[in-house]
Parts: structure tokens; sequence; C-alpha cells
């Protein structure tokens, strides 16, 4: 059985994907690089080096006052309480969606502890 898609097709949907820590936001460049369209990118990490080069357009520094833009140490508490500490700007971030898929690898700090409060 073939399925094909209607190319034509649009959904109308709202979808946004959020790239959460390092593995997280790399994912996020390499998908803006490839030029995937229909998707609004954004990035949310507790480095703010690392969120300095991020290519999404909305970036979220998570932990401010935890972390002071130096990242979650590989400490998934630490990831946590800072995604905790930022949720408002996090759900700031992500309204009107009608979809938001998450990318995180897991094993740091920030994608492990914060992914899942995302």
């Amino acid at each position: 059985m073939v399925i094909e898609m209607d190319e034509s097709f649009n959904s109308g949907a709202k979808l946004k994907v959020v790239g959460v820590g390092g593995c997280g936001g790399n994912a996020v460049n390499t998908m803006i690089e490839c030029g995937l369209d229909g998707v609004e990118f954004l990035a949310a990490n507790t480095d703010s080096q690392a969120l300095e080069k991020s290519l999404a357009n909305t970036r979220v520094q998570l932990g401010v006052s935890l972390t002071k833009g130096l990242g979650a140490g590989a400490n998934p508490e630490v990831g946590r309480n800072s995604a905790l500490e930022s949720k408002e700007h996090l759900v700031e971030a992500m309204r009107g969606a009608d979809m938001v898929f998450v990318t995180a690898g897991m094993g740091g700090g920030t994608g492990t502890g914060a992914g899942p409060i995302v």
C-alpha cells in the first residue's frame, strides 16, 4: 500500500520545536540549516554563550539567577531547577503553539533536567 502526501495541504497548525541544552540546541541549528519550513524554532539553555550561537529566533536563558549563564555543570537537578525558575519565560515563548516538540540530549545537566519540565 502506497501512501501519498498532498503537498498543497496546509493544516494551519502552529508547530514549535524547542532545543533544550547543548544537544537540543545543536539539533535545532541543524534543522534550521537544512531549511525546515513551517516550524518556529526556540532554544533554551543555561549556558549563555551557547545560547548566543543559536540560530533560533527565540532564545530563553534558563536559570539566570541560579547558574549566572554558566551552564548546569552536568547536574540534572540544576537543569531542572533552572527550568522551574524560568517557567514564565518558557510559557510565553511557547504561547500560541498547537504542538510543541522538545529535543534534548539525555546525559548532561540542562537537557536531562530541564527537558522534562519544558
